[in-house]
């Protein structure tokens, strides 16, 4: 078990030296909302003090002060986590990116950027599109920083065409958790060069390192797009249809799925009832989106003709082509609402992030809904068909939170039982923080888990850096 330090008046007036009186604040002066992240129902915990950092030397300076002083450190975006990552569950400082806020440069002849942590993923995005270039990875909540994405590996709509955050990140600085400063990557494209500490770093969830500046790759942006809705009768026949657009040589950009449910209830909530409910007569139980991307007008409509042909083989009810600009932004930020929608409509709420095989997404989901009314718990699902990671809240207005609780875990843990028969995985892109960790023991087993936890302790000796997270124990 790993002793820590309280923060004295003497190690807080360090701190404060270091980032100056208006971005330090301690006990009382501490705001709530650096004890939580965004999922409330894995608690709470006040730091001792906060520090809003905003170079790479500062960062430096403060862990070398708490590593002196065992002062635990957890390390803090724009705390739209949903497992608990940034809470910081052992006291000690919150060390804060948010002003770490800056795009520092383009490299117009190799594609890459170059920013600062706390940049919110929309501005990265909107700032790349005006050079005339894109940022691939698009996962949902944009208002996530770049750094926070880095650290969990996050995935997004996305993925199925371009991959994840870990595919475009070339190079990065990081302060150890002893206060040494280092770069790992470089900027290029591949490497055979020894172990990859950059890889190891991302997806660590601010335990090895904290991340102070990125070098992110880029692509031009795409000339054209289109995004295509087919409704059909339910969730299984949509799934279902899934690999046979991924056959059809399209090269779709996302490939969406949604329950009717959180349909309507994003209509009622946004008043943008942008998906059809019935559709020649029939009711519409479950939808595929589909975003294509182009070179050309001519090229966008024969990728649309060959959906056309296999939507009327696999069963779709019709094919809604999203073709204007409104209509785009009004399907996708319908999309972009159903987490807001569930948090807005619900007062205890709980979420799978797991990742199947794409021919597994229709049983899984079955089994779930099944699992789910055994055990009396509502659950709402949509995620990302393409490439199998599925987003399922289990949600309650009416259970007091301790029955809730026994009632979700009784379904997780049979959820995760049966992801791992599944050949999945505990979390497609919002990772383990310290919610989901008994669960990736059971998946990887004690041999993977206790490399994970070698790795941590080589990294960290005296596991001051976002401890209790991950792999690690306190």
């Amino acid at each position: 078990m790993a002793e820590y330090n309280k923060l004295t008046p003497e190690i807080a007036e360090q701190l404060c030296a270091v980032v100056g009186a208006q971005r330090f604040s301690a006990g009382e002066n501490v705001k709530e909302e650096y004890s939580h992240d965004e999922m409330p129902i894995y608690g709470k915990a006040r730091p001792e003090a906060v520090c809003l950092v905003e170079t790479t030397e500062e960062v430096s300076e403060i862990m070398k002060i708490c590593s002196a002083n065992k002062i635990p450190v957890t390390v803090r975006g724009a705390g739209t986590g949903l497992v608990g990552g940034c809470v910081p569950v052992n006291g000690g400082i919150v060390l804060s990116t948010e002003k770490m806020n800056r795009i520092l440069s383009y490299d117009m002849n190799n594609l890459v950027v170059h920013t600062q942590p706390g940049v919110l993923l929309c501005d990265l995005a909107a700032d790349a599109l005006a050079h005339g270039l894109m940022y691939p990875p698009d996962p949902g909540e944009k208002t996530a920083t770049v750094g926070g994405n880095v650290s969990t590996n996050a995935g997004g709509m996305r993925a199925v065409k371009y991959g994840v955050t870990r595919d475009y990140v070339l190079a990065m600085t990081v302060v150890l958790p002893c206060g040494e400063i280092m770069k790992l990557g470089k900027t290029v494209c591949k490497t055979s060069s020894g172990y990859s500490l950059l890889h190891l770093m991302v997806g660590s969830e601010g335990t090895l390192g904290i991340i102070t500046e990125l070098t992110l790759k880029l692509i031009p942006k795409p000339i054209q797009d289109v995004s295509l809705i087919l409704p059909f009768q339910d969730i299984a026949t949509a799934i279902a249809s899934v690999p046979s657009i991924k056959l059809a040589n399209l090269d779709p950009q996302s490939i969406e799925f949604m329950e009717r449910d959180i349909v309507d209830s994003s209509a009622a909530f946004t008043g943008n009832a942008v998906f059809p409910t019935v559709v020649g007569g029939r009711e519409a139980g479950a939808y595929i989106l589909v975003t294509l991307v182009g070179n050309s007008e001519t090229e966008l409509i024969g990728k649309m003709d060959r959906l056309g042909e296999i939507a009327e083989k696999v069963g779709a009810y019709d094919v809604l082509v999203v073709w204007t600009d409104n209509l785009k932004k009004d399907v996708w930020a319908a999309r972009s609402a159903f987490l807001t929608v569930i948090e807005a409509e619900t007062r205890l709420l709980d979420e799978m992030d797991v990742v199947v095989p794409v021919d597994k997404i229709a049983e899984f989901l079955v089994y779930t809904h099944d699992e789910a009314e055994r055990q009396g718990v509502y659950v709402r699902s949509f995620g990302h068909a393409g490439d199998g990671n599925l987003h399922i809240y289990c949600c309650s207005n009416d259970l007091e939170e301790e029955e809730f609780k026994r009632r979700v875990k009784a379904l997780m843990d049979k959820c995760y039982e049966k992801c791992t028969e599944f050949e999945g995985q505990v979390s497609g892109e919002h990772s383990i923080g310290h919610a989901k960790k008994e669960y990736l023991r059971e998946s990887v087993g004690d041999t993977a888990y206790g490399l994970m936890g070698a790795i941590k302790k080589v990294f960290d000796p005296d596991g001051i850096l976002n401890p209790g997270k991950v792999c690690h124990n306190v």
